[in-house]
């Protein structure tokens, strides 16, 4: 909200106060101001001149010699280029020895050989905003109104010495949306009297009752509770007066002819939206205020067809709509040169349907934004003699007797309770009953003793923000002064500020993946439907959830997997010569068991990882290899181990999650027996859908987090360096295929007992020398003593128990 300290003078004394100190004094009660605007840039001795001749220069074919009576003991010559110029207008003349905005100083000059004794000036070259000026006066020189004074400064005519006030409202002040309700906060802040419109008083009332020409009748009585009007007979459509203009222009809103701009003017005075229509272009003079119609439209005043939603309000004439209520008006009822009756309206219109309605259709207005903050129900009549009274002095109309309404016209204030005790317990202050009433009064908030130490405090209907007796607190330490407010240490144990276990879990994994050549990525929660169906994740039993409202089809469900935006963001990079990628993202997935939404969907969180292309670079010596499997299993174990979760405890087992190649994957599992739950899986990405996507071979694996965090470890324990050799014995073990290598291992592990201290398969290999369906896998054992070296004869009959569980368990063989 704009406030102008010179309008604001008309309701409040400020004598002896400068709007800087006003600024400072407004944001201490709690209200903070943005900008304090000068509208006088750097323009002074610039006076109102009357064109009284004008002739062609006689060099040059776009310049022109005016004779100006400036006020001065003698006309002035100046050498004009503009247009516009004509004699007979009255315009404004920069002096010699004016200066204007940006440093322009004005000298005696000789234009073409020809004298010129000041400047014929613009509306820019003065500083001013041209775009808020009437359009005939964008562009040339400023024309001024015929009755304006000869010799007058210019900025006293234009209100340039003015300073305006950038009000940073928060949605709950919606009463300081207007210059009354500014007025009565300034006159709080500042204790002095307060002196307000009177329309009922100054209105006349003449001609026949309104509701002989006009009626009004409400069919949505809750998107409408009051609706009042006002017939005025009459009108000559022309300029607004020129201090109104300017006002209009401080508040950043550009004049059009009298009766938009005291519509526009009452708005800002009062905060209660108007809006005038022509009523010979009303069926029968009559309006009612209903709900849209399916599939109705109308052209709203900027020429626009809106197609209007059932939710809509509207104001309609003769069956069809004539103004969005709260929005903006319709093409054909608007106001006109050629209009001579005026159907007035002022309204209490539902905040949340207006705001509904300006968002559908991107309409956003001054009025809109006022209704969507709840007007004051109080101002509605108000407003509406205000505006009607100023239409009978500025555009000659008369009004008719009386106001045609429907609806419920009563705005009764609330009265709240406050409790002396407990507002000085809550500010830690010692204030008097009698200080609490000074303050109260102050804010024009009657207020009486309920009982000893209650108070009865009205709140009128304009401070719809306060409704507990604590809003009545917050008002009495705001006008108090937080400065002026006692500061009391604060009691009571401290704790050390900390991550949780889940957020140092998510914070080791960036840390270790992104050293580690991993680039963290963030991808969006919602995908394709396709997609959901294509990776069903780690839950393939459970349901994706569907968006009420998505944004495209392309975001049409809640992600199931990570996997769909790790692929898409690697075709991104791939298709800008990006194919080496190691990506990793930490996210949520989100489930669901229903197939209609009673309930939260389940959320997890998970990582998820991706390698494809190259590791390494290309060197003089050596070419890099393509990832594999075992790069991304490697990525996982140090994952795992440097979480501090034991090999021993992690089993990988083959398996073909959906869209992963048939033998290039695998479940990862951790813990045993009744404690074994599924960790994640891991593997190459099917080669249908790479060649989809026009990947190399990519590797990815998605991780349910919660396991981490219940079982990372993230104390380091030290161990001493051993001081006995090792003994190493290799083993080739001729097995069916079938068989993986991780069973074999945990079987030696579980017969080699505690002597054993690394096991590893380091050799593959099949042939027909082994037989069909056969395969040799050699294992190294290495065993260790922590207190001894061991002896050949113990190695020996600890790796031949390993033997023969072996050969029990899976019919093994030694490989001579």
């Amino acid at each position: 909200m704009r406030v102008s300290t010179e309008w604001l003078s008309d309701y409040i004394s400020l004598e002896g106060v400068t709007a800087e100190e006003l600024a400072s004094r407004i944001t201490s009660a709690g209200i903070e101001i943005d900008i304090i605007e000068n509208r006088n840039q750097g323009v002074s001795k610039v006076v109102v001149g009357y064109v009284k001749s004008k002739e062609k220069h006689p060099d040059a074919d776009k310049l022109n010699v005016c004779v100006v009576d400036a006020g001065q003991e003698e006309d002035l010559q100046i050498v004009c280029g503009a247009k516009n110029v004509d004699a007979g207008q009255k315009v404004p003349v920069a002096l010699v020895g004016a200066k204007l905005p940006g440093g322009l100083d004005i000298k005696k000059a000789k234009l073409r050989g020809v004298l010129s004794q000041g400047m014929i000036c613009s509306a820019k070259e003065l500083g001013m905003n041209d775009k808020l000026l009437p359009k005939e006066l964008q562009e040339g020189i400023l024309v001024l109104p015929e009755d304006t004074e000869i010799g007058r400064p210019i900025v006293e005519v234009l209100g340039l010495n003015d300073q305006v006030l950038e009000l940073d409202l928060t949605p709950n002040r919606s009463d300081c949306l207007s210059m009354v309700g500014a007025a009565y906060e300034v006159s709080a802040i500042l204790g002095r009297e307060l002196t307000l419109p009177q329309p009922e008083k100054n209105l006349a009332e003449t001609g026949n009752p309104a509701s002989d020409r006009i009626a009004v009748r409400i069919d949505a009585p809750e998107q409408c509770s009051h609706y009042a009007a006002r017939y005025i007979a009459g009108v000559t459509i022309g300029p607004s007066p020129m201090w109104m203009q300017n006002r209009l222009m401080a508040a950043g809103i550009r004049p059009i002819n009298n009766i938009v701009d005291i519509t526009n003017y009452v708005m800002l005075e009062y905060g209660q939206p108007l809006h005038a229509f022509d009523a010979d272009r009303l069926t029968d003079g009559a309006i009612s205020v209903r709900l849209a119609e399916a599939g109705e439209t109308m052209v709203t005043l900027d020429g626009q067809e809106r197609r209007l939603e059932p939710h809509m309000l509207v104001i309609a004439s003769g069956g069809k709509p004539a103004a969005l209520a709260g929005v903006m008006g319709g093409l054909d009822s608007e106001v006109t040169d050629t209009t001579v009756n005026i159907f007035l309206e002022s309204a209490k219109f539902d905040g949340g349907t207006v705001r509904k309605t300006s968002r559908q259709l991107g309409l956003r207005s001054e009025a809109s934004s006022r209704f969507e903050k709840e007007v004051d129900p109080a101002a509605v009549i108000p407003a509406l003699n205000r505006a009607a009274e100023l239409m009978a002095k500025y555009a000659g109309g008369s009004v008719h007797q009386g106001i045609v309404e429907a609806g419920d016209a009563k705005a009764e204030p609330k009265v709240l309770k406050l409790s002396l005790e407990k507002l000085n317990r809550y500010l830690g202050t010692q204030l008097s009953l009698l200080e609490v009433k000074r303050i109260f009064s102050r804010l024009h908030f009657p207020c009486g003793d309920a009982d000893t130490g209650l108070l009865d405090v009205e709140v009128p209907t304009r401070r719809g923000d306060i409704q507990l007796d604590v809003d009545l607190i917050e008002e009495v330490a705001r006008l108090y002064g937080y400065d002026n407010i006692p500061t009391t240490a604060i009691e009571g144990p401290t704790t050390p500020g900390a991550l949780t276990k889940a957020q140092a879990v998510r914070r080791s994994l960036r840390k270790l993946l992104t050293h580690g050549g991993f680039q963290e990525v963030l991808g969006y929660s919602f995908i394709h439907p396709q997609q959901a169906e294509a990776f069903t994740g780690l839950n393939t039993a459970a349901k994706a959830v569907k968006l009420a409202m998505p944004m495209s089809e392309d975001r049409g469900v809640l992600r199931t997997s990570l996997l769909p935006q790790l692929l898409d963001i690697a075709v991104y990079n791939s298709n800008r010569k990006q194919p080496d990628l190691a990506l990793f993202e930490i996210g949520n997935l989100f489930h669901t068991d229903e197939d209609v939404l009673t309930r939260q969907p389940e959320e997890s969180p998970v990582l998820g990882l991706l390698l494809s292309g190259r590791k390494g670079t290309k060197q003089w010596n050596t070419q890099p290899e393509k990832v594999d499997f075992f790069d991304l299993k490697g990525a996982l174990e140090s994952i795992l181990s440097y979480l501090g979760i034991d090999a021993d405890q992690v089993l990988y087992e083959a398996n073909q999650p959906k869209s992963f190649h048939p033998g290039r994957s695998a479940s990862v599992y951790v813990g045993t027996g009744e404690r074994k739950q599924l960790l994640g899986i891991l593997g190459q990405i099917h080669p249908t859908i790479q060649q989809e996507l026009d990947l190399e071979d990519t590797y990815a694996a998605e991780i349910r987090l919660e396991p981490l965090y219940e079982l990372a470890n993230s104390r380091v324990q030290y161990r001493e360096l051993p001081r006995f050799p090792g003994m190493e014995r290799d083993l080739a073990i001729v097995v069916d295929e079938a068989i993986e290598a991780a069973a074999l291992i945990r079987v030696i592990r579980e017969h080699a007992g505690e002597l054993l201290q690394n096991v590893r398969v380091f050799d593959v290999f099949t042939g027909s020398k082994l037989g069909e369906g056969k395969k040799s896998v050699a294992i190294s054992l290495t065993y260790r003593h922590q207190e001894r070296t061991l002896t050949d004869e113990e190695v020996a009959a600890v790796t031949e128990k390993a033997v023969l569980a072996l050969e029990q368990t899976f019919g093994a063989e030694l490989r001579k």
